[in-house]
């Protein structure tokens, strides 16, 4: 039996099983106080992390010891320009993560980067507390996820422009796509930041000095089978695109194909595929080789294919639009819920939003958005929100875009990674029992959404 060593950070009773839990304090106080070391074959296996379960039955991804290491200490070096001997770098990411595993963990240790770890939430003593902490330890190189970004939109400017957050040389981006919008906001609120700005008697803040030159954003397309960066700019190398993943890492091969496998010319949407081995890839699914070779290796020919779209730009640049599965059939047309999601973010009044296909016996499938309004908007009548924002996507995409419904709500389901549970989303529009929700950050979210919708 393998054991779980447990440990003790409050006095709450825990579930015990003799024989197979074991006290951290009772190992570690024990423990000898000098190691030596183990080799192990580059293929020895290092970890099996499941995946969040946006798409089911959580599959255990088995990465080995090897390629995994070189590849993220490689790219953690050179997506981000990493000088260890001068840089502070900071992943805000949850240590149980994929990305927790590669840049909080072993990647920095292997570059031997001095890093910054935090264990807490944005908000929490107050809303500041992030750029708080950048202004604390002259943090160089911040590394986070969208749906981060979104809520600090949420909040306002005022409150990074009261840090100095001069230090900010780089910032990376990583989870899911990054809309335009939040990757604006990145850049002129965060990588602009020359100096903390000045409080006003009225509470708000006038923003302190800017630099010329924002600190460039480095958008990066991996996946937890991917174990580190394949698609991503290099800073001060790569022109940057707001929302795209750009180009591909040095060494690897990277195509958008048609349904057939056919390579797509530029000024093309199809199906994003690996074509050649890479270091860090998944060497397979824990107790389950059918499944890894069903999943990942069966529906093109000799390549890789774990489910995101993308579209290449007319300079061949890479857009990732993202799951295959979130794009909807709405009355014959191909609708990408991520484009109508990052038109409803392009207006003022919103901060984040969540769209879905819903079934719907006239047009097959009908738009449902869940959205969060600024702080700055306020209270906000949902009927005027509504009508207000259908005319919106309606301007900047077209009139088949138009959700049928958008609901206001208060917080979106999101995993602890921060990925937004699009599957409970579509139960609760479709009228369903979304069931478990016990691996949301908030797991009462789906019933203030349900109860929402009632109304």
């Amino acid at each position: 039996m393998a054991n779980v060593v447990v440990v003790r950070r409050n006095e709450h009773e825990v579930e015990w099983t003799d024989g197979r839990d074991l006290w951290w304090h009772d190992v570690v106080d024990s423990a000898s106080d000098e190691h030596e070391l183990v080799w192990h074959d580059s293929e020895h296996p290092l970890f099996v992390l499941y995946t969040s379960g946006t798409t089911g039955k959580p599959k255990g991804i088995l990465h080995t010891t090897g390629g995994y290491l070189v590849q993220t200490a490689v790219t953690h070096r050179d997506s981000f320009d990493l000088h260890p001997e001068t840089d502070v770098y900071w992943c805000t990411a949850d240590i149980g993560w994929v990305t927790g595993h590669s840049y909080v963990t072993y990647a920095p240790l292997v570059n031997g980067a001095t890093q910054v770890l935090y264990e807490g939430t944005p908000d929490f003593p107050h809303n500041g507390r992030w750029w708080e902490l950048v202004e604390k330890y002259g943090i160089t190189i911040v590394y986070t996820a969208p749906t981060a970004i979104r809520t600090m939109m949420k909040w306002g400017r005022s409150i990074p422009d009261s840090y100095d957050l001069s230090s900010v040389r780089v910032l990376g981006s990583v989870g899911e796509p990054i809309n335009p919008e939040a990757w604006m906001w990145y850049r002129d609120v965060i990588g602009s930041n020359a100096g903390a700005g000045t409080k006003n008697d009225d509470g708000s803040v006038t923003p302190g000095p800017r630099k010329q030159d924002p600190a460039p954003i480095v958008d990066t397309w991996w996946q937890t089978e991917t174990g580190a960066h394949m698609i991503a700019p290099l800073p001060g190398v790569t022109a940057a695109k707001p929302g795209s993943a750009q180009v591909p890492v040095p060494g690897i091969t990277v195509d958008v194909v048609d349904e057939a496998g056919n390579s797509l010319g530029n000024d093309s949407a199809g199906f994003l595929v690996i074509r050649d081995p890479w270091p860090a890839m998944l060497r397979g699914i824990w107790g389950d080789p059918e499944r890894y070779k069903d999943t990942y290796w069966s529906r093109f020919e000799g390549m890789y294919f774990a489910g995101d779209g993308a579209r290449k730009d007319e300079d061949g640049d890479i857009w990732v639009t993202g799951r295959v599965d979130d794009v909807m059939n709405v009355s014959g047309h191909r609708l990408s819920t991520s484009e109508i999601e990052s038109a409803l973010v392009s207006h003022p009044m919103v901060a984040e939003s969540a769209v879905v296909g819903a079934a719907d016996a006239t047009t097959g499938q009908a738009v449902v958005a869940f959205v969060i309004v600024t702080e700055e908007a306020g209270e906000v009548d949902p009927a005027e929100a509504e009508q207000t924002l259908r005319a919106h996507v309606a301007s900047e995409i077209g009139a088949i875009a138009k959700p049928k419904h958008i609901l206001v709500v208060p917080e979106l389901p999101k995993t602890r990674s921060g990925k937004i549970m699009r599957r409970l989303l579509k139960d609760v529009a479709e009228g369903r029992d979304p069931g478990d929700a016990s691996t949301l950050s908030d797991p009462t979210i789906m019933q203030q959404i349900a109860q929402s919708l009632r109304k």
